[in-house]
C-alpha cells in the first residue's frame, strides 16, 4: 500500500511493507527502514507523523513485539550455507520466541577474527545458530560470531541426522563415526531451545 499525501495521518494502520514517505520529506524512526530513498514500515501499527520536525514513526500495535535489533543476540536455524556467507531464519532474541521469523546472514568475514576458510566449516543447514545482530541494512539482519559465547549451540551430524558431540577441536558422531567441523560456542549442547 502507499500513502498518498492525503491519506497521510497519525493514526492510520499500516502494515509491513507499507510506503511511508521518501526521505527527502521525512526522517525515519522506529519501526521503519529506507530501501532506494522511500519510507517504509516495519511493523503492524499507527504511522505517526510529526510534521514540525519532519520525523515519522510507528507505534505498535501488539504492545511487546520484539524485532531484532543492532547488538540484539539471536537465536536462528541455519537454512542454506554457501562458500562465503549463510543463510539464517531468526526465531528468538535472548530468551524471548519470536511469533514469526527474520532473515539474517552470517558473512565469512563476521564469523572469527582469525582466518576462516569457509563458511562450510563455521555451519551446515539445520545446525542452531547464537548471533549478535552488527547491522540491518536493506532490511536483511547482518550477522556476527566473533565473540566466543557466539555460534552454533546445536548441530546434527550430515551424514546420519543424530545430534553431533564435541571432542577436543572436534565434532563426532557417536552414532555414525563422523568428524565435522563447525564453530560452536563454549556452552555447546548446554543451552534448552
Amino acid at each position: 500500500m502507499n500513502l498518498n499525501p492525503s491519506e497521510r495521518k497519525s493514526g492510520k494502520i499500516v502494515l509491513p511493507g507499507d510506503r511511508l514517505g521518501v526521505i527527502e520529506e521525512f526522517t525515519p524512526d522506529p519501526g521503519t527502514y529506507v530501501k532506494d530513498g522511500i519510507i517504509y514500515s516495519k511493523i503492524v501499527g499507527r504511522i505517526l507523523l510529526d510534521f514540525p520536525n519532519k520525523r515519522v514513526s510507528i507505534y505498535p500495535l501488539v504492545r511487546g513485539v520484539k524485532i531484532p535489533k543492532v547488538g540484539s543476540i539471536v537465536l536462528g536455524q541455519v537454512s542454506n550455507v554457501q562458500a562465503e556467507s549463510a543463510s539464517v531464519r531468526i526465531f528468538k532474541i535472548g530468551n524471548k520466541q519470536l511469533s514469526g521469523f527474520f532473515s539474517g546472514i552470517l558473512h565469512i568475514s563476521d564469523v572469527q577474527s582469525t582466518y576462516v576458510e569457509s563458511m562450510f566449516n563455521v555451519c551446515k543447514p539445520g545446525d542452531i545458530l547464537r548471533a549478535k545482530v552488527i547491522s540491518e541494512k536493506n532490511q536483511v539482519y547482518h550477522l556476527s560470531t566473533e565473540d566466543k559465547n557466539l555460534g552454533v549451540v546445536y548441530a546434527l551430524c550430515s551424514q546420519c541426522g543424530h545430534a553431533l558431540e564435541t571432542k577436543r577441536h572436534t565434532m563426532y558422531c557417536p552414532r555414525c563415526g563422523k568428524i565435522e567441523k563447525r564453530k560452536i560456542t563454549f556452552d555447546y549442547a548446554k543451552e534448552m531451545l
